[in-house]
């Protein structure tokens, strides 16, 4: 079971099955630009890679019709039992990104993506670390979002993107800009150096992602409107 985030937030008694990512300050940092979007009974919601489910949760305790969607068979079952647990209504289904979904389109999109660079070459197929390996540069996920996101939503519909600075917020922005979003950094945080990243802190520092001495990730939030 996870460490609460939030005193009453639906991270409270989150239950995570084993290989299935469980809240931590990247699903602070993006509970609450969700806390700030207009949400109500009927605002559509698309969590894509919900893991345990968290911000799916919190977005239905906002009021939002919710459908969450995971790659692994675990995090989908979790996310079914955290539902089951807060008395909350989620459709939560199995999909790769939004390759279940044809032609759905929603009112918000929220994404907490892999986004950790690695030294592989390939990403996993299953395991833990499939929640967070993503490619030397940290974008084979990312890249993928910025493309098929746009398409589910609404006009006037606004993607929440969550991902580590080491990816190069700029390069999102202009995917996304590209897609024909109107998008920015909408928060920042610096958070301690989590075991995965301290794991490879070697292979990041000869690859100057980042720097020696550092002992902190930024975090960005990045917000997107359709037009």
């Amino acid at each position: 079971m996870s460490a609460d985030l939030a005193e009453g937030t639906p991270t409270a008694r989150m239950m995570t099955l084993p290989g299935v990512y469980a809240p931590q300050h990247d699903t602070r940092l993006l509970m609450a630009a969700l806390n700030r979007e207009e949400i109500g009974p009927g605002t559509e919601v698309l969590d894509v890679g919900t893991g345990s489910g968290a911000l799916a949760l919190h977005a239905a305790r906002l009021g939002a019709r919710v459908t969450a969607v995971d790659v692994a068979r675990r995090a989908v079952a979790t996310a079914r039992l955290n539902a089951l647990l807060h008395r909350r209504r989620i459709t939560v289904r199995r999909s790769d990104l939004l390759a279940a979904l044809p032609g759905r389109s929603y009112d918000l999109v929220i994404c907490n993506p892999p986004y950790v660079p690695s030294p592989l070459g390939r990403l996993p197929g299953h395991g833990a670390a499939r929640a967070w390996e993503a490619g030397r540069d940290g974008r084979a996920i990312l890249d993928r979002v910025c493309e098929t996101a746009p398409a589910a939503l609404r006009p006037g519909g606004r993607l929440l993107l969550v991902h580590s600075g080491l990816c190069d917020s700029e390069v999102t922005l202009r995917r996304l800009s590209d897609a024909g979003l109107k998008a920015h950094v909408s928060d920042r945080a610096l958070v301690p150096l989590g075991p995965v990243l301290r794991s490879r802190l070697r292979w990041l520092r000869e690859t100057g992602l980042v720097d020696d001495g550092a002992t902190a990730e930024e975090l960005v939030v990045i917000r997107a409107e359709h037009a």
